[in-house]
């Protein structure tokens, strides 16, 4: 279910949803929720099960409470666009949650900032904290290791005749870890790592890592 690494002597635990716990800060890490989408692509047609509304909300009850961690942090595009019915979920599970929450605001995140304040979530363009950049958009910043999302990274991995299979990753470069997309209904973008580069794939129940030869 979990991975454990160190980077610059911090210990990080990767979780199969896609969220990484930051043990010394006892912080949980999530990029790329896009909550509100599904509901989005209902309001226009696309023919989404109701219920899937409901499945973003669970994985972060389960994420949070299999870390029970002191603060939450989300590396950008919690929400998929403007206001729509699942704000009222979201503000249930703020309200239940009961941790400090800071959003790194992303691309995605066109709510206006007063609404998140309005339940107690800090929203900030950026973090440092520890010698890291917590940020949402990929970028190498001199003395700063970069935690990020954005690119909802992933893999092919290669199989026998001509087999390949697509799996959503941690990322990981000398200089920065990118997050897979936590949040269902997202997409992938296949990377291309290079020799110092380190994948770890996620599946429904476990991360691994994933050595060169098995990379496409």
């Amino acid at each position: 279910m979990t991975l454990e690494t160190t980077i610059n002597n911090h210990t990080f635990v990767l979780h199969c949803s896609g969220a990484m716990y930051w043990v010394e800060k006892r912080m949980l890490l999530i990029s790329d929720v896009h909550l509100g989408k599904i509901s989005h692509f209902r309001k226009f047609g696309s023919a989404l099960p109701g219920n899937a509304i409901f499945q973003n909300f669970i994985k972060l009850d389960n994420t949070v409470e299999y870390f029970n961690p002191e603060s939450i942090c989300f590396l950008g595009d919690l929400f998929h666009s403007t206001l729509n019915n699942e704000w009222n979920l979201f503000t249930e599970w703020v309200e239940r949650t009961q941790l400090p929450i800071i959003l790194v605001a992303g691309n995605h995140d066109i709510i206006e900032p007063h609404k998140y304040e309005e339940l107690g979530i800090t929203v900030v363009s950026e973090w440092t904290l520890d010698g890291f950049l917590l940020i949402h958009d990929p970028q190498e910043r001199e003395d700063y290791y970069t935690l990020s999302g954005h690119i909802h990274p992933a893999v092919l991995l290669a199989g026998k005749g001509r087999q390949f299979l697509k799996l959503p990753c941690f990322f990981r470069t000398p200089n920065q870890l990118i997050l897979p997309a936590f949040g269902e209904f997202t997409g992938t973008y296949v990377m291309e790592p290079q020799e110092d580069d380190k994948v770890y794939v996620i599946t429904k129940e476990d991360v691994v890592e994933v050595a060169r030869k098995d990379r496409r």
